[in-house]
């Protein structure tokens, strides 16, 4: 399994999910991964590679990568498959999203075409009409199947992929890909829990956090603040906790008062799975679409309460505070009543159980 993360950890995360979902079920998986290393995650470790802007590609001084470069890591990478000895290759993203790694990964699928090559993508590709059919055809020429870490009941593919009619015999939806809800324990519990995944875009949320919590009917509360591998931790003052991140970061979420986050996949699953109240500030900086579209989502079935980031301030982030502690808690896994059913949160199961099926 190949997985590149440039600015969060967000796919990182969701691809160790899912090798140990798929190693608890049997198989043997290498994970490797493009990206810096993050603590606590198992990967073979390519020569890693970041962008602050998802355009220009910097090597692991902070240096723009050259030719020279991009065969090292297109060699280490073959090598890497070759020494696998794969039945299976599976590629996060591409030819949906990182378009900026083709110079390794078409050489890696020229490689891979005799085995069974599938892509991974989740439930929200970041919007592209322009270069769709570029993506389609990459995928007809090297892919076999196509798993979505989505629930159509919630957001279909065709929501940011227009033409997905055209390889729909070979695209699966397998649920969200979230890790099992953790049993047991109050900790956390009268808090509230803010929270920006990696950091990496969050500095602002935290800092306006802080700010309208004397603002919120949660002024007198204890406030932890889960600044991120990425970030600049701020101080901690009184009542307010900062931290980079914790290890039962789900069971507080289960646990907390209300929970602050940008809307990304990953900490969005772990909030609905939790039924945590929710406000979500989706990062929308530049193009970015995917967070807001989630959010709006969501919100449009009673399950969060949203806070656009440009109209982010102390005083719109203490009425949605307040808005959401005021609100009854989410049922875990529960949907609006329009659907009558369960969010789809066995993604990972799922996944390990077609790539099972299809190797047969």
């Amino acid at each position: 399994m190949y997985v590149q993360h440039l600015l969060g950890i967000g796919h990182l995360k969701r691809a160790a999910t899912l090798a140990r979902a798929m190693r608890s079920a049997g198989f043997e998986l290498t994970l490797a991964s493009g990206g810096a290393p993050v603590a606590g995650i198992e990967v073979h470790q390519l020569p890693p590679a970041s962008s602050p802007d998802f355009k220009q590609l910097l090597d692991e001084h902070g240096k723009p990568v050259d030719d020279a470069w991009k065969e090292r890591r297109t060699a280490a990478l073959i090598n890497a498959w070759r020494r696998s000895h794969a039945d299976a290759l599976i590629v996060e993203l591409f030819p949906f999203g990182r378009r900026q790694m083709r110079f390794e990964l078409i050489p890696l699928l020229e490689e891979a075409k005799a085995r069974l090559v599938v892509c991974s993508v989740r439930d929200i590709l970041q919007p592209n009409p322009a270069r769709e059919e570029e993506a389609l055809e990459r995928f007809e020429r090297y892919f076999d199947r196509l798993l979505v870490h989505g629930d159509p009941r919630v957001v279909p593919f065709e929501r940011s992929f227009t033409n997905t009619n055209r390889i729909a015999e070979r695209l699966f939806y397998t649920g969200y890909v979230v890790d099992e809800l953790p049993t047991g324990g109050n900790a956390g519990s009268g808090e509230v829990l803010v929270s920006c995944g990696g950091g990496a875009t969050g500095g602002n949320l935290l800092e306006t956090a802080i700010a309208a919590r004397p603002l919120t009917r949660l002024h007198d509360r204890p406030w932890r603040l889960l600044a991120g591998v990425n970030a600049s931790v701020a101080r901690t003052r009184d009542g307010v906790i900062v931290e980079r991140s914790r290890d039962d970061f789900s069971l507080r979420l289960r646990n907390c008062l209300v929970s602050v986050s940008q809307a990304g996949y990953n900490t969005v699953m772990e909030t609905l799975q939790a039924g945590a109240r929710a406000v979500l500030v989706p990062f929308a900086a530049g193009t970015e679409e995917e967070q807001t579209i989630r959010a709006q989502l969501l919100a449009e079935r009673g399950l969060v309460h949203v806070v656009e980031e440009s109209a982010l301030t102390p005083a719109t982030l203490a009425a949605a505070i307040d808005r959401a502690v005021l609100a009854p808690r989410p049922a875990p896994h529960a949907i609006a009543q329009s659907i009558a059913q369960s969010i789809d949160l066995g993604g990972a199961r799922c996944t390990a159980e077609l790539m099972r099926e299809w190797l047969k």
